[in-house]
């Protein structure tokens, strides 16, 4: 679907029922687990977890341990461990992600920057509307750097104390000179967030600079335009500590067709229903880091990971049995 078709979708209609659910403080919750058949071995134990994570942040990752077609009632023998175990594995995934995810992000900013700079002659080039295709974008583009600037200006100032504590490069930049009004290219694109950077990427005008941005990741222009849009929801998934293992994204990062591209070696790795969950995304962080950290030990830990998780756990990611087999994960776990 397109910008211009998603834009025009009409919202879908609101519910019609009354929401009249009464706030449970976390005895009642706890009592309300147990009537739904969910074993809970220590109960002040379970309410200092229900404490810490929230009921409501906890209570997706019951659903796996349900009754089909029994609303809220769980399988005979499921053990608040089993939903904890669950919660507790998703969040260890959601680390490994970012750690990947920081590192491709941090690359994407130094490309985009790098050769844009260079390539131009022009630490500013991002100034300039000649390097856009979409001007309506560019102009948000200055405004959202402008207002950063404007806000740092209006804040405490930063202080410097000896020789740990050192203010900012925007902090300086704006303190030291007054023209340009904006900074230069290298300091701007640290103030996007990734969903600005994502942006900024897709608007540039000629294939040419999106073409040397991408090869820096090991991708074509398509793909990375694809990647990143994917990355841009996962991220925010993982920022608000979010459920990840079996969330539906809605975007998904395109399979590469080229033979040049690191990809599954073997076309039953990444069945059609596999798609759209979160494996291709997983797979996708690894091509790009067989080109920018070749020698990275994300895949070790991944393997770790999900080696002992349960078929139905794997299931809900969109891995099969035997995922670590194909040489594109083996060659990193030997």
């Amino acid at each position: 679907m397109t910008g211009s078709q998603n834009a025009a979708r009409l919202p879908r209609p609101r519910g019609t029922r009354t929401f009249d659910k009464p706030a449970l403080d976390l005895d009642d919750l706890i009592r309300l687990l147990s009537t739904r058949g969910l074993v809970i071995p220590d109960p002040e134990r379970a309410a200092r977890y229900l404490r810490q994570i929230g009921y409501y942040r906890l209570s997706p990752y019951t659903i796996p341990f349900r009754k089909k077609n029994l609303d809220h009632h769980f399988r005979e023998g499921t053990d608040f461990d089993d939903v904890l175990d669950l919660y507790v594995f998703d969040r260890a995934l959601r680390l490994l992600v970012l750690d990947a995810l920081e590192r491709v992000e941090v690359t994407i900013r130094a490309a985009l920057t790098d050769h844009m700079s260079t390539a131009y002659s022009d630490p500013h080039w991002y100034m300039k509307g000649e390097h856009f295709a979409n001007q309506s974008k560019h102009s948000r583009l200055l405004s959202i750097v402008k207002s950063t600037c404007d806000e740092r200006l209006r804040g405490i100032p930063e202080t410097e104390d000896g020789s740990l504590v050192h203010r900012s490069a925007l902090e300086h930049y704006l303190t030291t000179y007054a023209q340009p009004e904006l900074p230069p290219s290298w300091l701007v694109v640290e103030t996007l967030t990734i969903g600005q950077l994502a942006n900024s990427y897709r608007n540039l005008r000629r294939r040419s600079d999106r073409t040397t941005v991408a090869k820096s990741l090991g991708l074509t222009a398509p793909l990375l335009e694809s990647w990143l849009h994917t990355y841009v929801r996962v991220r925010n998934i993982c920022a608000h500590h979010g459920r990840l293992w079996n969330v539906g994204l809605g975007v998904y990062p395109a399979i590469p067709t080229s033979s040049t591209i690191s990809w599954l070696t073997s076309s039953d790795s990444l069945p059609v229903q596999s798609r759209k969950r979160l494996y291709p995304v997983l797979v996708s962080l690894q091509s790009v880091l067989d080109t920018i950290s070749p020698h990275s030990t994300w895949a070790l830990r991944l393997h770790d990971l999900l080696r002992t998780r349960p078929k139905w756990n794997l299931d809900g990611m969109g891995i099969s049995q035997g995922w670590a087999d194909d040489h594109f994960w083996n060659r990193h776990l030997e």
